[in-house]
């Protein structure tokens, strides 16, 4: 049976479980009601080319689990409101921590008095047309409206912790450190806007990460491994489920033991499915943001309808995937999620947007507009974002190598968005020798350039796969969850730094 969100004829997104947790987070007290919020908003925001309230309800927790004790627990709660108003580029914000009419008459008088001494842009596309809105709105339940926090008791939490450990310690009795991390977050919103009526939206957020360090003789290597999703806890409560994070963070570690210093100099390298599109992510999705394009600063500026990619190449940025960390039913303007083809066969078809660059720049939402809380403004940001299925096997992409690397996961890496240039270190690589995979290799580097790696594509896998959610996409200073993830892709003749000899 499968569930659906629909807007009403009222203008409302009504998303049964969530709204009614909605009304009890934000109304039960009586200190506002929705009917003052639209004249709130009609006050605020009347000078306004586009606007809104966005309601923030956010509860997480943390448990740092670290060799046979409990190193760090944390519980927060965040609460409040903000009121956005925009005129041509020019926006105004007023939040407030407390959500109550007085609040609400302080933040409308703030914004519109802002809005007062702006002026708006000549040919501005109108508010109405800068989104599809929340109206005819048919979304699916892509995550359940639960809230995490509550399915497990804390002594559950730890004994599950506790757990973790104990397995590690049985598989790989060397074990010199073992942590163990558990995360979890509930967040309710309610966005209101002036002519499209309200949405409202209840969004869980789960991670489970596992660390062990191994040591033979004085040497002591570390490995990793994370998971996680818009869920509740019981996944990680199926031993099945955390053994494979357990397992995997043991491999990791002896794997290391086994690397040499990685080879130097320009060679193809074949990436892995999954997590190594986070340099999709980084050296080019960034550079696919409306804000960056519209303000002629992204190396992807001005090429609209021209092949920037190899031919088979196609990306896409993904709001729909269920229980997928990156995932939103709306975006944090009230635009239903949806699936946009950026690259199509190597030719750029899109940008992402909120509403505000898509009105400028003469388009629409795509559902791309974040903001990590309701103190923070709006952006272009990505969801999930990841290279479709082409039709080569990996087996064959490592044969076709004579001289290269083949990279399983990236620990982390720098960008520049208007250059295009990158710098990603790989955390687990090997050494690809007469299209053979010989010895794993530690410190390899891959430095290169957006738009020039995606021409050097030459072969894009069968295997497409996204990451286990773990993703954090940091912009101007703020963090939001997000996915990727890729087939396997052979790239030639990309630059490799790293401790060996070419």
């Amino acid at each position: 049976m499968r569930l659906e969100a629909m807007m009403g004829k009222s203008g409302h997104c009504s998303s049964g479980v969530s709204d009614s947790l909605c009304d009890r987070i934000f109304f039960a007290s009586g200190d506002v009601t929705r009917d003052a919020l639209q004249g709130y908003a009609q006050e605020g925001l009347c000078r306004a080319d586009d606007g809104d309230i966005f309601l923030e309800h956010h509860i997480s927790e943390r448990f740092v689990w670290e060799n046979g004790r409990l190193k760090d627990g944390s519980y927060d709660t965040k609460r409040g409101f903000g009121m956005r108003g925009l005129i041509g580029e020019a926006s105004a914000l007023a939040y407030s921590s407390v959500i109550d009419d007085a609040s609400f008459q302080q933040a409308s008088s703030s914004v519109a008095s802002a809005l007062g001494r702006s002026q708006r842009v000549a040919g501005a596309v109108s508010s109405e047309s800068s989104s599809r809105g929340m109206e005819g709105a048919l979304m699916s339940p892509l995550y359940a409206s639960i809230n995490p926090l509550d399915g497990y008791s804390f002594e559950e939490k730890l004994a599950l912790l506790q757990k973790v450990e104990a397995y590690v310690r049985e598989r790989a009795p060397h074990a010199v450190h073992v942590l163990v991390m558990l995360t979890g977050s509930f967040q309710a919103v309610e966005i209101v806007r002036l002519s499209e009526g309200r949405c409202c939206d209840v969004r869980p957020l789960v991670r489970m990460n596992v660390q062990v360090g191994l040591r033979q003789g004085r040497h002591v290597e570390t490995g990793v491994y994370g998971m996680g999703g818009r869920m509740g806890y019981d996944d990680f409560f199926k031993e099945a489920s955390w053994h494979v994070a357990a397992d995997e963070a043991i491999r990791h570690a002896h794997v290391l033991f086994d690397a040499k210093p990685a080879p130097v100099g320009e060679m193809d390298v074949v990436l892995a499915s999954g997590w190594p599109g986070i340099l999709l992510h980084e050296a080019i999705g960034h550079g696919l943001e409306g804000d960056f394009n519209r303000k002629k600063t992204a190396a992807f500026s001005e090429l609209m309808g021209q092949p920037i990619a190899s031919r088979g190449v196609t990306v896409v940025d993904d709001g729909t995937c269920p229980h997928r960390r990156g995932s939103l039913r709306y975006d944090d303007e009230g635009t239903p999620s949806q699936c946009t083809t950026l690259i199509e066969d190597g030719i750029l078809v899109n940008y992402m947007h909120d509403r505000l660059n898509g009105r400028l720049m003469g388009t629409s939402s795509t559902g791309n507009g974040r903001r990590e809380s309701y103190a923070h403004n709006v952006m272009p940001r990505m969801t999930n974002t990841y290279m479709l299925n082409g039709h080569y096997p990996q087996a064959e992409m490592i044969e076709s190598v004579a001289h290269g690397i083949y990279a399983v996961n990236f620990s982390g890496g720098q960008v520049d968005i208007t250059s295009g240039k990158f710098v990603f270190s790989t955390s687990e690589a090997y050494h690809i020798e007469k299209g053979k995979i010989t010895s794993p290799v530690k410190g390899a580097t891959l430095i290169g350039n957006g738009p020039d790696a995606l021409t050097r594509i030459t072969m894009v896998g069968d295997d497409l796969a996204l990451d286990k959610g773990i993703g954090t996409c940091g912009k101007e200073g703020q963090r939001v969850p997000v996915g990727v993830g890729q087939p396997s892709l052979r790239i030639a003749n990309i630059t490799v730094g790293g401790e060996g000899a070419a």
